[in-house]
Protein backbone atom coordinates (compact mmCIF):
# COMPACT_ATOMS: atom_id res chain seq x y z
CA UNK A 1 0.00 0.00 0.00
CA UNK A 2 1.15 3.37 -0.78
CA UNK A 3 1.73 5.60 2.36
CA UNK A 4 0.06 8.95 1.99
CA UNK A 5 2.23 12.00 2.15
CA UNK A 6 3.28 13.55 5.36
CA UNK A 7 2.16 17.40 5.03
CA UNK A 8 4.27 19.46 7.71
CA UNK A 9 2.93 23.75 8.40
CA UNK A 10 5.62 26.28 8.33
CA UNK A 11 5.60 30.12 9.53
CA UNK A 12 8.69 30.34 9.41
CA UNK A 13 12.01 29.38 7.83
CA UNK A 14 13.35 27.74 10.87
CA UNK A 15 10.08 25.69 10.18
CA UNK A 16 10.40 24.77 6.70
CA UNK A 17 14.11 23.51 7.71
CA UNK A 18 12.38 21.29 10.61
CA UNK A 19 9.97 19.88 8.94
CA UNK A 20 12.63 18.72 6.00
CA UNK A 21 15.30 17.62 8.93
CA UNK A 22 12.46 15.40 10.47
CA UNK A 23 10.70 13.82 7.82
CA UNK A 24 7.74 15.72 6.39
CA UNK A 25 6.87 14.69 2.99
CA UNK A 26 6.12 18.19 1.73
CA UNK A 27 5.31 20.97 3.44
CA UNK A 28 2.50 23.95 3.04
CA UNK A 29 3.22 27.79 3.94
CA UNK A 30 1.23 31.10 3.54
CA UNK A 31 1.41 33.25 0.24
CA UNK A 32 2.47 36.34 2.85
CA UNK A 33 -0.46 38.74 3.06
CA UNK A 34 -3.12 36.60 1.49
CA UNK A 35 -3.75 33.64 3.64
CA UNK A 36 -5.48 32.27 6.95
CA UNK A 37 -2.11 32.47 8.80
CA UNK A 38 -1.55 36.49 7.58
CA UNK A 39 0.34 36.73 10.97
CA UNK A 40 2.73 34.31 10.22
CA UNK A 41 6.21 35.49 10.42
CA UNK A 42 8.02 34.89 7.42
CA UNK A 43 8.05 37.05 4.53
CA UNK A 44 8.81 36.06 0.60
CA UNK A 45 12.20 36.08 0.41
CA UNK A 46 12.14 33.62 3.35
CA UNK A 47 9.31 31.45 1.66
CA UNK A 48 11.25 31.35 -1.48
CA UNK A 49 14.59 30.33 0.65
CA UNK A 50 12.25 27.59 1.87
CA UNK A 51 10.64 25.74 -1.11
CA UNK A 52 14.27 26.17 -2.78
CA UNK A 53 15.51 23.94 0.06
CA UNK A 54 12.79 21.53 0.21
CA UNK A 55 13.07 21.14 -3.42
CA UNK A 56 16.53 20.52 -3.24
CA UNK A 57 15.59 17.70 -0.27
CA UNK A 58 12.63 16.44 -3.22
CA UNK A 59 9.62 17.77 -1.12
CA UNK A 60 7.09 19.70 -2.46
CA UNK A 61 5.58 22.70 -1.27
CA UNK A 62 2.17 24.58 -1.46
CA UNK A 63 1.16 27.67 -0.54
CA UNK A 64 -1.78 28.97 1.41
CA UNK A 65 -3.81 31.39 -0.97
CA UNK A 66 -7.19 30.34 1.18
CA UNK A 67 -8.65 33.83 1.63
CA UNK A 68 -12.74 34.92 0.97
CA UNK A 69 -11.29 37.91 -1.60
CA UNK A 70 -13.86 40.89 -1.46
CA UNK A 71 -13.95 43.13 -4.85
CA UNK A 72 -11.55 45.65 -4.39
CA UNK A 73 -8.84 42.97 -3.22
CA UNK A 74 -8.76 41.36 -6.68
CA UNK A 75 -6.92 44.82 -7.42
CA UNK A 76 -3.80 43.59 -5.80
CA UNK A 77 -4.10 40.32 -7.68
CA UNK A 78 -1.06 41.55 -10.15
CA UNK A 79 1.11 42.00 -7.68
CA UNK A 80 0.02 38.44 -6.72
CA UNK A 81 0.37 36.60 -9.47
CA UNK A 82 3.82 37.89 -9.90
CA UNK A 83 4.67 36.57 -5.97
CA UNK A 84 3.46 33.12 -7.45
CA UNK A 85 5.82 32.96 -9.97
CA UNK A 86 8.41 34.40 -8.55
CA UNK A 87 8.10 31.39 -5.74
CA UNK A 88 7.28 28.61 -7.92
CA UNK A 89 5.31 26.17 -5.45
CA UNK A 90 3.81 23.50 -6.18
CA UNK A 91 0.60 24.21 -5.37
CA UNK A 92 -2.32 26.50 -4.46
CA UNK A 93 -4.71 25.96 -1.62
CA UNK A 94 -7.86 27.83 -2.01
CA UNK A 95 -11.46 27.96 -1.13
CA UNK A 96 -12.83 30.79 -2.65
CA UNK A 97 -14.80 29.84 -5.97
CA UNK A 98 -13.53 33.64 -7.86
CA UNK A 99 -10.15 32.76 -6.37
CA UNK A 100 -10.34 29.57 -8.01
CA UNK A 101 -11.42 31.02 -11.29
CA UNK A 102 -8.52 33.43 -10.77
CA UNK A 103 -6.06 30.75 -10.61
CA UNK A 104 -6.83 29.12 -13.45
CA UNK A 105 -7.01 31.79 -16.00
CA UNK A 106 -3.89 33.40 -14.69
CA UNK A 107 -2.11 29.75 -13.83
CA UNK A 108 -3.91 26.83 -15.83
CA UNK A 109 -0.81 24.39 -15.03
CA UNK A 110 -1.17 24.92 -11.20
CA UNK A 111 -2.61 22.31 -9.25
CA UNK A 112 -5.62 23.88 -7.04
CA UNK A 113 -5.70 21.77 -3.70
CA UNK A 114 -9.11 22.78 -2.41
CA UNK A 115 -8.59 24.14 1.76
CA UNK A 116 -10.49 23.19 4.71
CA UNK A 117 -12.06 26.66 4.55
CA UNK A 118 -14.58 25.43 1.58
CA UNK A 119 -16.28 22.92 4.31
CA UNK A 120 -15.94 19.84 2.06
CA UNK A 121 -18.12 17.03 3.56
CA UNK A 122 -19.53 14.64 1.07
CA UNK A 123 -18.61 13.12 -2.47
CA UNK A 124 -21.11 15.37 -4.60
CA UNK A 125 -18.61 18.79 -3.23
CA UNK A 126 -15.67 16.73 -3.98
CA UNK A 127 -16.94 16.07 -7.57
CA UNK A 128 -18.18 19.95 -7.42
CA UNK A 129 -14.62 20.76 -6.98
CA UNK A 130 -12.80 18.16 -9.39
CA UNK A 131 -14.87 19.14 -12.13
CA UNK A 132 -14.07 22.91 -11.49
CA UNK A 133 -10.41 22.14 -12.04
CA UNK A 134 -9.22 20.65 -8.43
CA UNK A 135 -6.53 18.40 -8.54
CA UNK A 136 -6.80 17.64 -4.29
CA UNK A 137 -9.52 18.16 -1.56
CA UNK A 138 -8.90 18.98 2.31
CA UNK A 139 -11.75 17.76 3.92
CA UNK A 140 -13.49 19.27 6.63
CA UNK A 141 -12.73 18.45 10.10
CA UNK A 142 -16.39 17.74 10.57
CA UNK A 143 -16.04 14.78 8.52
CA UNK A 144 -15.78 10.71 10.30
CA UNK A 145 -14.01 8.18 9.32
CA UNK A 146 -16.76 6.40 7.56
CA UNK A 147 -17.50 9.66 5.57
CA UNK A 148 -13.97 9.73 4.54
CA UNK A 149 -13.85 5.78 3.78
CA UNK A 150 -17.23 6.48 1.28
CA UNK A 151 -16.00 9.32 -0.06
CA UNK A 152 -12.74 7.88 -1.11
CA UNK A 153 -14.92 4.86 -2.67
CA UNK A 154 -16.76 8.07 -4.88
CA UNK A 155 -14.35 9.59 -5.59
CA UNK A 156 -11.10 7.75 -6.42
CA UNK A 157 -9.20 9.47 -8.97
CA UNK A 158 -8.88 13.39 -6.76
CA UNK A 159 -6.42 13.63 -4.11
CA UNK A 160 -7.80 13.77 -0.74
CA UNK A 161 -6.36 15.24 2.01
CA UNK A 162 -7.45 15.02 5.85
CA UNK A 163 -6.14 16.78 9.36
CA UNK A 164 -4.88 14.43 11.68
CA UNK A 165 -3.30 16.48 14.02
CA UNK A 166 -3.48 19.78 15.68
CA UNK A 167 -5.61 22.35 17.37
CA UNK A 168 -9.91 22.36 16.79
CA UNK A 169 -12.02 25.29 16.41
CA UNK A 170 -14.89 25.52 18.20
CA UNK A 171 -16.63 26.65 14.72
CA UNK A 172 -17.35 24.71 11.67
CA UNK A 173 -13.88 24.15 9.68
CA UNK A 174 -12.60 27.55 11.56
CA UNK A 175 -15.07 29.49 9.70
CA UNK A 176 -15.88 31.60 13.41
CA UNK A 177 -17.44 35.09 13.12
CA UNK A 178 -17.24 35.71 17.04
CA UNK A 179 -13.64 37.25 16.82
CA UNK A 180 -14.40 39.66 14.14
CA UNK A 181 -17.39 40.24 15.66
CA UNK A 182 -15.99 41.47 19.18
CA UNK A 183 -12.69 42.36 18.18
CA UNK A 184 -12.63 43.35 14.80
CA UNK A 185 -10.11 40.45 14.42
CA UNK A 186 -11.11 38.48 11.40
CA UNK A 187 -10.01 34.49 11.89
CA UNK A 188 -10.26 33.95 8.30
CA UNK A 189 -7.32 36.48 7.81
CA UNK A 190 -5.08 34.76 10.77
CA UNK A 191 -6.05 37.39 13.05
CA UNK A 192 -8.05 34.70 15.07
CA UNK A 193 -8.07 36.38 19.11
CA UNK A 194 -9.01 33.11 19.83
CA UNK A 195 -12.24 33.94 21.90
CA UNK A 196 -12.68 30.66 22.28
CA UNK A 197 -10.21 30.36 24.74
CA UNK A 198 -11.60 33.51 26.89
CA UNK A 199 -13.38 32.91 30.42
CA UNK A 200 -17.16 33.24 29.65
CA UNK A 201 -19.97 33.60 32.34
CA UNK A 202 -23.08 31.79 31.72
CA UNK A 203 -26.15 33.18 32.86
CA UNK A 204 -29.88 31.77 32.03
CA UNK A 205 -32.39 34.05 32.23
CA UNK A 206 -36.06 33.58 32.65
CA UNK A 207 -38.44 36.24 31.86
CA UNK A 208 -37.60 39.45 33.72
CA UNK A 209 -35.62 37.72 36.26
CA UNK A 210 -31.88 37.11 36.15
CA UNK A 211 -31.04 33.62 37.37
CA UNK A 212 -27.19 32.52 37.78
CA UNK A 213 -26.82 28.78 35.74
CA UNK A 214 -24.27 27.20 38.13
CA UNK A 215 -19.99 26.66 36.55
CA UNK A 216 -17.20 25.82 37.56
CA UNK A 217 -14.40 28.31 37.18
CA UNK A 218 -10.96 28.76 38.31
CA UNK A 219 -8.90 32.21 38.44
CA UNK A 220 -9.16 32.52 34.79
CA UNK A 221 -12.57 31.57 34.43
CA UNK A 222 -14.69 28.94 32.57
CA UNK A 223 -14.06 27.15 29.19
CA UNK A 224 -16.88 26.20 27.89
CA UNK A 225 -15.42 26.41 24.02
CA UNK A 226 -12.28 24.64 24.77
CA UNK A 227 -11.63 21.69 22.65
CA UNK A 228 -8.48 19.60 23.03
CA UNK A 229 -5.96 19.19 20.15
CA UNK A 230 -7.09 16.56 17.24
CA UNK A 231 -4.70 13.31 17.56
CA UNK A 232 -5.79 10.42 15.06
CA UNK A 233 -2.56 8.72 16.09
CA UNK A 234 -4.59 6.42 18.32
CA UNK A 235 -6.13 5.46 14.96
CA UNK A 236 -3.54 6.07 12.39
CA UNK A 237 -3.57 2.25 10.91
CA UNK A 238 -7.18 2.71 10.02
CA UNK A 239 -6.68 6.12 8.95
CA UNK A 240 -3.65 5.01 6.35
CA UNK A 241 -5.72 1.73 5.71
CA UNK A 242 -9.10 4.08 4.06
CA UNK A 243 -6.20 5.57 1.18
CA UNK A 244 -5.93 9.20 1.94
CA UNK A 245 -3.32 11.32 -0.18
CA UNK A 246 -2.08 13.62 2.50
CA UNK A 247 -1.67 13.78 6.09
CA UNK A 248 -1.73 17.65 7.16
CA UNK A 249 -0.66 18.55 10.47
CA UNK A 250 -2.03 21.92 11.65
CA UNK A 251 0.06 24.52 12.95
CA UNK A 252 1.87 27.39 10.58
CA UNK A 253 1.49 29.87 13.71
CA UNK A 254 3.42 27.13 16.05
CA UNK A 255 6.91 26.96 16.95
CA UNK A 256 9.48 24.68 15.54
CA UNK A 257 10.09 22.55 18.22
CA UNK A 258 5.74 21.40 17.66
CA UNK A 259 6.84 20.97 13.88
CA UNK A 260 9.40 18.62 14.51
CA UNK A 261 7.98 16.86 16.91
CA UNK A 262 4.83 16.02 15.50
CA UNK A 263 6.58 15.64 12.03
CA UNK A 264 9.20 13.17 13.75
CA UNK A 265 6.06 11.05 15.53
CA UNK A 266 4.32 10.83 12.32
CA UNK A 267 7.12 10.19 10.21
CA UNK A 268 8.19 7.47 12.36
CA UNK A 269 4.85 5.51 12.68
CA UNK A 270 4.12 6.14 9.40
CA UNK A 271 7.19 4.06 8.52
CA UNK A 272 6.76 1.77 11.44
CA UNK A 273 3.52 0.73 10.08
CA UNK A 274 5.45 -0.35 6.29
CA UNK A 275 7.46 -2.33 7.44
CA UNK A 276 4.92 -4.37 9.49
CA UNK A 277 1.41 -3.18 9.15
CA UNK A 278 -0.05 -5.98 11.26
CA UNK A 279 2.11 -5.48 14.39
CA UNK A 280 2.02 -1.72 14.19
CA UNK A 281 1.35 -0.17 17.73
CA UNK A 282 0.86 3.67 17.87
CA UNK A 283 1.89 3.30 21.74
CA UNK A 284 5.27 4.50 21.43
CA UNK A 285 4.51 7.44 18.82
CA UNK A 286 2.06 8.23 21.28
CA UNK A 287 4.46 8.69 23.83
CA UNK A 288 6.18 11.27 21.88
CA UNK A 289 2.67 12.85 21.07
CA UNK A 290 2.29 13.11 24.98
CA UNK A 291 5.55 15.20 25.97
CA UNK A 292 4.35 18.07 23.69
CA UNK A 293 2.34 21.08 25.58
CA UNK A 294 -0.87 20.73 24.52
CA UNK A 295 -4.59 21.11 25.83
CA UNK A 296 -5.20 17.33 25.83
CA UNK A 297 -5.85 15.12 22.83
CA UNK A 298 -8.86 13.91 21.16
CA UNK A 299 -10.17 11.97 17.93
CA UNK A 300 -12.64 14.24 16.82
CA UNK A 301 -15.51 13.56 14.52
CA UNK A 302 -13.23 10.36 13.40
CA UNK A 303 -16.17 8.29 15.27
CA UNK A 304 -19.34 10.50 14.44
CA UNK A 305 -20.44 13.58 16.42
CA UNK A 306 -17.94 14.73 19.29
CA UNK A 307 -18.12 13.36 22.91
CA UNK A 308 -18.01 15.59 25.68
CA UNK A 309 -14.75 14.37 26.29
CA UNK A 310 -13.36 15.98 23.35
CA UNK A 311 -13.74 19.58 25.65
CA UNK A 312 -11.64 20.21 28.15
CA UNK A 313 -13.65 22.46 30.59
CA UNK A 314 -11.02 22.67 33.56
CA UNK A 315 -8.10 24.47 31.93
CA UNK A 316 -6.41 25.89 28.77
CA UNK A 317 -2.80 24.82 30.35
CA UNK A 318 -0.86 22.35 28.84
CA UNK A 319 -1.33 18.68 30.42
CA UNK A 320 1.77 18.15 29.68
CA UNK A 321 5.57 17.29 32.07
CA UNK A 322 7.69 18.49 29.40
CA UNK A 323 8.60 21.40 27.29
CA UNK A 324 11.09 22.55 25.14
CA UNK A 325 14.35 22.51 26.00
CA UNK A 326 16.29 24.22 22.61
CA UNK A 327 17.53 23.54 19.09
CA UNK A 328 21.38 22.95 18.16
CA UNK A 329 22.27 25.97 16.08
CA UNK A 330 26.02 24.95 15.44
CA UNK A 331 28.18 21.85 15.42
CA UNK A 332 31.88 21.09 15.25
CA UNK A 333 33.91 17.60 15.86
CA UNK A 334 34.00 18.70 19.78
CA UNK A 335 30.89 20.44 20.78
CA UNK A 336 27.58 21.10 19.61
CA UNK A 337 25.85 24.94 20.31
CA UNK A 338 22.43 24.74 22.18
CA UNK A 339 20.48 27.84 22.39
CA UNK A 340 17.48 27.64 24.85
CA UNK A 341 14.13 27.57 24.34
CA UNK A 342 13.37 27.43 28.24
CA UNK A 343 15.34 28.20 31.34
CA UNK A 344 17.88 25.43 31.71
CA UNK A 345 19.80 24.68 35.07
CA UNK A 346 22.80 22.96 36.24
CA UNK A 347 21.10 19.22 36.89
CA UNK A 348 18.95 18.95 34.01
CA UNK A 349 18.21 16.28 31.94
CA UNK A 350 17.43 17.06 28.45
CA UNK A 351 16.43 14.74 25.60
CA UNK A 352 17.38 15.19 21.73
CA UNK A 353 14.87 14.15 19.28
CA UNK A 354 16.96 12.26 16.84
CA UNK A 355 15.29 12.50 13.18
CA UNK A 356 14.70 9.25 11.42
CA UNK A 357 14.92 7.44 14.45
CA UNK A 358 13.03 6.39 17.68
CA UNK A 359 16.38 5.96 19.56
CA UNK A 360 16.90 8.64 21.68
CA UNK A 361 19.80 10.68 23.66
CA UNK A 362 19.61 12.01 26.70
CA UNK A 363 22.67 14.06 28.73
CA UNK A 364 22.52 15.71 32.03
CA UNK A 365 23.96 18.52 32.20
CA UNK A 366 26.55 18.72 35.35
CA UNK A 367 27.22 22.46 34.47
CA UNK A 368 25.97 25.01 31.75
CA UNK A 369 29.09 26.34 29.69
CA UNK A 370 28.09 29.67 28.18
CA UNK A 371 28.49 29.34 24.29
CA UNK A 372 29.93 33.25 24.26
CA UNK A 373 32.40 33.34 26.50
CA UNK A 374 32.84 29.80 28.24
CA UNK A 375 31.83 31.00 31.34
CA UNK A 376 30.24 27.96 33.77
CA UNK A 377 27.12 28.88 35.09
CA UNK A 378 24.33 27.15 37.17
CA UNK A 379 21.60 28.15 35.19
CA UNK A 380 20.43 30.20 32.08
CA UNK A 381 17.40 31.96 30.79
CA UNK A 382 16.39 31.30 27.22
CA UNK A 383 15.92 34.36 24.88
CA UNK A 384 18.12 36.73 23.38
CA UNK A 385 20.11 33.81 21.51
CA UNK A 386 21.10 32.41 25.22
CA UNK A 387 23.02 29.72 23.96
CA UNK A 388 25.28 26.26 25.99
CA UNK A 389 27.87 24.60 24.62
CA UNK A 390 27.76 20.94 25.68
CA UNK A 391 30.92 18.89 24.60
CA UNK A 392 30.57 15.73 22.65
CA UNK A 393 32.01 13.49 25.29
CA UNK A 394 28.70 14.28 27.13
CA UNK A 395 26.81 12.85 24.65
CA UNK A 396 28.96 9.27 24.25
CA UNK A 397 29.21 7.79 20.37
CA UNK A 398 25.16 6.68 19.68
CA UNK A 399 24.22 8.59 16.43
CA UNK A 400 26.79 10.97 16.62
CA UNK A 401 26.28 11.64 13.48
CA UNK A 402 22.67 12.79 13.83
CA UNK A 403 23.54 15.91 16.01
CA UNK A 404 22.96 18.24 13.17
CA UNK A 405 21.57 21.67 13.19
CA UNK A 406 17.71 21.65 13.91
CA UNK A 407 17.64 18.74 15.86
CA UNK A 408 15.59 19.50 19.11
CA UNK A 409 15.58 18.32 22.70
CA UNK A 410 13.22 18.65 25.60
CA UNK A 411 12.93 18.20 29.38
CA UNK A 412 10.48 18.14 32.12
CA UNK A 413 9.53 21.05 33.53
CA UNK A 414 10.62 21.91 37.22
Amino acid sequence: MKLPELLAPAGTLDAFKTAILYGADAIYAGLPGFSMRARAKINTDEVKQGIELAHAAGKKVYLAFNLFAHDHEYANMPRVADVIRYLQPDALIVSDPGIVMWVRENFPNMPIHISTQANICSAKTVKFWQNAGAKLCVLAREVSHNEFKNIRAECPDIGLEIFVHGAMCMSYSGRCLLSNFITGRPANRGACAQLCRWKYDVILREHDTGIEMPIDEDERGAYIMNSKDLCLMPRLAEVIESNPDSLKIEGRNRSEYYVGSVVHAYRCALDAYTRDPERFDPAPFMDDLNRLESRGYTTAFFDGPVPPSAHNYETTRSTSDYHAAGVITAVSDDDIIFELRNETRAGDEITFLLPNTMDRVSVMLPELINAKNGERLDKMAAGMGNSIMIPRAWLGNTHAEKFVPYVLAYKKKR
